[in-house]
């Protein structure tokens, strides 16, 4: 069992805070989606309300285990103090351990929140170094992680320093990810229905083959369904195929059929004679796609087909979108999807991150769901049924 901030006693203790802050910048270093920092918020207040010296760790980007002006977090602690307001100052220190962080906690005043500089300005991060865990830890009294999205790294940050602080727990957006993907594999109410697209069958089948014993319907979109109804010997045009996974996507369907599963794949497209946003999309009514055109959203017919299975679920799981969404021509089945499910209201509805989180947030309709998870790779991991080194260490 994962055990919860409500349970720790913090008055003056200094709080190791891992948080996923690998939030995407524009040209001028703004923070264009500040989902991940603001998911962070409840916990981070009540840490501060039960009186934790709290200092905020995170990675951003791959800046290859050397400092880069380009990937500090400056931009995220900015915005973290617009968030928090006047009543929280946030002190960005130098770096992530050695003297300067020492000297900010031993001044620390109430209410401060001192944020570390990028993790992965030192390579002993990512390789889980002991000796940089160490410096991690010798910081903190108490480890708190919820940061979901690097839960399936085992970095110093994550794993490493975890055994070395003498109190740990989850934090609130972690202990939600738990629940929710968790009931997923554990105990879905029935009807359940899984959607799942995004360009690579390769990406998804260990998903698919986690689901199957699952769920009641599988929903495949997106540029995968191409492989497979290639492995059908539906003719698909140009669209993207990967030679190679025709075999394992055969092998899916097959044991769909024999566990008694429905898979559903599209049986109408969205089409254009290329992947840009200048194509001339055009509707094809039917499974097959003529040569010289490819596939890039489902078709109006899939969208109603999709949108009555979902109607009938009461669990549902999304990941990965039904088209190339950030073209608007080809967002319809995406939005389809979205919609659809945020009209679910007697459902459980979960979307599984990185692309349909963007998504949903873009459509407005995040609030609308059960949960929008904030991991992308941990989220696919988790799905596939591996333990994440991240939650296991907050166990141990």
């Amino acid at each position: 069992m994962l055990r919860s901030i409500d349970e720790l006693q913090l008055t003056g203790k200094r709080v190791f805070l891992r948080a996923d802050f690998n939030v995407p910048l524009d040209a001028s270093r703004r923070v264009t989606d500040d989902t991940r920092i603001r998911e962070v918020l409840p916990t981070l207040r009540r840490l501060l309300q039960l009186g934790g010296h709290v200092m905020v760790a995170s990675h951003l980007g791959r800046p290859k285990g050397k400092p880069d002006p380009a990937l500090s977090l400056e931009p995220a602690a900015s915005r973290l103090s617009e968030l928090l307001g006047k009543s929280h100052e946030v002190l960005l220190a130098d770096d992530c351990v050695g003297d300067g962080v020492r000297k900010l906690l031993k001044d620390y005043r109430d209410g401060q929140v001192v944020m570390l500089e990028n993790l992965r300005f030192h390579k002993e991060e990512e390789a889980n170094d002991a000796g940089f865990a160490r410096q991690l830890a010798e910081n903190a009294d108490v480890y708190v992680n919820d940061a979901f999205g690097a839960a399936h790294r085992a970095h110093a940050s994550t794993v490493g320093m975890v055994p070395l602080v003498k109190e740990r727990a989850a934090g609130y957006l972690l202990k939600r990810e738990m629940d929710f993907l968790g009931r997923l594999l554990r105990s879905p109410e029935l009807p359940y229905v899984a959607v799942l697209g995004g360009a690579k069958v390769s990406d998804k089948i260990k998903v698919i083959e986690n689901l199957l014993p699952r769920v009641t319907t599988l929903l495949i979109g997106g540029a995968m369904a191409y492989t497979f109804l290639k492995a059908e010997g539906v003719e698909v045009g140009k669209s993207r195929v990967e030679a190679d996974k025709l075999d394992v996507a055969r092998r899916a369907l097959e044991a769909a059929r024999r566990l008694g599963k429905e898979m559903v794949l599209p049986i109408d497209h969205v089409v254009a004679a290329e992947a840009a946003a200048t194509a001339a999309p055009r509707e094809v009514a039917e499974r097959a796609i003529p040569a010289g055109m490819m596939g890039l959203d489902i078709g109006p017919r899939t969208r109603a087909l999709f949108a009555e299975r979902l109607r009938a679920a009461k669990t549902i799981l999304w990941n990965g979108p039904m088209g190339l969404f950030e073209i608007p021509a080809f967002a319809a089945g995406t939005r389809a999807v979205a919609e659809t499910m945020a009209k679910c209201r007697e459902a459980t509805t979960v979307v599984g991150g990185g692309d349909s989180s963007a998504a949903v947030h873009g459509f407005g309709l995040a609030e609308k769901m059960s949960h929008v998870s904030t991991g992308g790779g941990a989220t696919l991991e988790f799905l596939e049924g591996h333990e994440l080194p991240g939650i296991q260490a907050l166990e141990g």
